[in-house]
C-alpha cells in the first residue's frame, strides 16, 4: 500500500492551492483519512480529517479556509486550501487509517510530504 502526495507548491498570501494524496496497492476499505502539516521548528499538527462517510474535522487555525474531500472510488484525499497565509507555510503529510486485502486489522499510513509555502 502506497499514498502519494501532490501539490506542492510556492504561492503568495491570499492565494489559493490544492493538494491531493492517492492511496495504491490492494485496499480493502480505507476509513479516516487526515491531512497533517509540520512547520519547522515546530510539532506537527492535525489539519483536517474526514471519514469514510463524509464527516469533516478541522483544526481551529484553518476553519473557513480549507476544505478537506475525498474521493471514495479513487481513494483520493484533497486539501483545498484558501485565502493562505504564511504561517500556513509547512510539510504537509497526507494519512489513510486503512485494510489491506487480506489483513485482519486497520492500519495507518503515511505520504511523503509535500512543501508549501506561503509568501507575505
Amino acid at each position: 500500500v502506497q499514498l502519494q502526495a501532490f501539490g506542492e507548491g510556492l504561492v503568495q498570501a491570499g492565494g489559493s492551492l490544492r493538494l491531493s494524496c492517492a492511496a495504491s496497492g490492494s485496499i480493502r476499505a480505507i476509513y479516516t483519512m487526515r491531512w497533517y502539516r509540520q512547520a519547522p521548528g515546530k510539532q506537527r499538527e492535525l489539519v483536517a480529517a474526514i471519514t469514510s462517510s463524509g464527516i469533516r474535522n478541522y483544526a481551529d487555525s484553518v476553519k473557513g479556509r480549507f476544505i478537506i474531500s475525498r474521493d471514495n472510488n479513487k481513494n483520493t484525499v484533497y486539501l483545498e486550501m484558501n485565502s493562505l497565509k504564511p504561517e500556513d507555510t509547512a510539510v504537509y503529510h497526507c494519512n489513510a487509517f486503512l485494510t489491506f486485502t487480506g489483513a485482519s486489522y486497520a492500519s495507518h499510513y503515511w505520504g511523503q510530504g509535500t512543501l508549501v509555502t506561503v509568501s507575505s
